[in-house]
C-alpha cells in the first residue's frame, strides 16, 4: 500500500511509520520535516499535499495541540486551539482526501485519552479528542466506494512520560509498540468507523 502518515516525525506519528514502513511505501508529511512538507491547518496546503502526492490506500493523521488550563480561566480563543490546531485539520484531511484515496482504502485520524479520562486543565483536549472520536462513528457510516475511517485514542505514550511529568497522575503509559499495533489494525484491518483506544 501507499501511504501517507501525517506528522510522522512526531512521537505518536512515529509509531505508526515504524509499525508500517517494512511492509508499505510510507510518505512521511510534516510542516518542517518530512519526505513532503505541508501546513495541516492550511487547507490550501492540504490540497497542494494531496495534488503532488497524487493517489494512495491510506491516509494517516497524528497532528495536533491545544491550550491547557483552568476551564474558569479559559478564553473562547484559548478553547478553539484545540479545535482550530487539532480537530478541523485532520477532518480536513478527510474531506479533501476523497477523491485521491482508493477503493477500498482508508483515513486514519488520531484522538486521545482526555475525554474519557480526563486531568486538570484538559478540557479543551478533551472536547477536540470528542469532537474527533464523534466525526469518525458518524462518517464511517457515509463513507464511499468502501473507504473506512477509523480514529487511535492512545494513552501518553512512555517515550514521553518525561515531557508530561505530573500532568497524568495515574496515567498508565504505552510503549510505542501498541501504539503502532493500533495504526496497523486500523490500516490493514477490516474495521470501519471504531476508535482503538491503546491505555
Amino acid at each position: 500500500m501507499k501511504i501517507i502518515i501525517v506528522g510522522g516525525n512526531g512521537a505518536v506519528g512515529k509509531t505508526a511509520v515504524d509499525a508500517l514502513c517494512s511492509r508499505h511505501e510510507v510518505i512521511v508529511v510534516g510542516r518542517n520535516s518530512g519526505d513532503v512538507r505541508a501546513d495541516i491547518e492550511d487547507i490550501d496546503s492540504i490540497r497542494a499535499m494531496y495534488q503532488q502526492i497524487g493517489k494512495v490506500d491510506a491516509v494517516v493523521s497524528s497532528i495536533g495541540h491545544g491550550h491547557f488550563g483552568a476551564v474558569h480561566e479559559m478564553t473562547t480563543e484559548q478553547f478553539l486551539k484545540g479545535i482550530n490546531h487539532k480537530t478541523l485539520p485532520q477532518v480536513n484531511l478527510v474531506l479533501q482526501g476523497f477523491e485521491y484515496v482508493n477503493d477500498g482504502g482508508s483515513f486514519t485520524v488520531t484522538s486521545g485519552v482526555l475525554n474519557r479520562d480526563p486531568i486538570p486543565g484538559g478540557s479543551c483536549a478533551a472536547a477536540a479528542n470528542g469532537a474527533l472520536d464523534g466525526f469518525v462513528i458518524g462518517a464511517a457510516v457515509d463513507m464511499p466506494r468502501g473507504i473506512r475511517i477509523n480514529c487511535v485514542s492512545p494513552e501518553v505514550l512512555e517515550v514521553s512520560r518525561a515531557t508530561y511529568e505530573g500532568f497524568f497522575p495515574g496515567h498508565v503509559h504505552v510503549s510505542s509498540e501498541a501504539v503502532g499495533l493500533a495504526y496497523c489494525k486500523a490500516v490493514e484491518g477490516c474495521l470501519n468507523g471504531e476508535i482503538f483506544i491503546v491505555e
